[in-house]
């Protein structure tokens, strides 16, 4: 019976070699080089939505062991402005985020605006607005971070515990992350800094999304999107 068995396991994989090959081609691939996060919270709004696929360089900062957490080479650090999926053991949770403090940097907010070693940054007031399905008062701002510009939002009507916090040095091999819907997002102001060895690669454009508030349907402004250009 046992030898019957492993004859047939012989033949199942003599018979589908390519199809198994390319499964484990593209699962190594996912795991080291590409992959796509579902992003399931509106934490980097506007930037990002509920229901998008981030693409995500996993390469981008270290090559890893396929299959594993262990860094074989360090390629690059994160750039401030840039933004990074990480593994974080604080939350229990895979978290998408922007950096905003590199090691060594001195960061401080002070109603919803950030300094950066002494150094203010520059913000512009782009629009208010009513958020349609819960009634409140939207302000998107325009916030710049050395040379990467994109959107905030702030809710007018949510807590204002997180808009402030007291000047804090980053650590060596750490990073200070906000994410940009301000007010609604539990990043290094809840959970503390990131440690490098928690990243699990660069976000670098929207594949596609889907609309979970109108049956999952996709929404067609939304395909292949620099996640830098929005």
């Amino acid at each position: 019976m046992t030898k019957f068995s492993n004859k047939k396991f012989l033949s199942f994989l003599h018979s589908n070699k390519k199809f198994l090959l390319f499964i484990l081609l593209m699962s190594v691939f996912r795991s080291a080089v590409a992959d796509w996060y579902s992003v399931p919270t509106g934490s980097m709004k506007p930037t990002i939505q509920e229901g998008d696929r981030i693409i995500v360089n996993k390469m981008a900062y270290d090559v890893r062991l396929p299959f594993t957490d262990v860094s074989l080479l360090s390629v690059a650090t994160p750039k401030r402005g840039e933004i990074i999926v990480f593994e974080s053991e604080a939350a229990n949770l895979r978290l998408i985020k922007r950096v905003i403090g590199l090691p060594g940097d001195m960061v401080e907010m002070h109603n919803e605006v950030i300094m950066i070693n002494g150094q203010r940054l520059s913000y512009k007031d782009s629009q208010s607005y009513i958020h349609q399905v819960n009634a409140k008062e939207i302000t998107t701002s325009t916030e710049k971070i050395d040379n990467i510009t994109h959107s905030i939002n702030i809710d007018n009507s949510a807590s204002n515990q997180l808009s402030n916090f007291s000047p804090v040095t980053v650590p060596a091999g750490h990073y200070l992350v906000l994410g940009d819907n301000r007010r609604h997002s539990a990043d290094s102001r809840v959970y503390g800094f990131v440690p490098h060895q928690e990243l699990r690669g660069k976000a670098t454009a929207i594949a596609f999304s889907v609309d979970y508030a109108n049956y999952y349907l996709p929404r067609s402004n939304r395909f292949f999107l620099d996640i830098y250009d929005i």
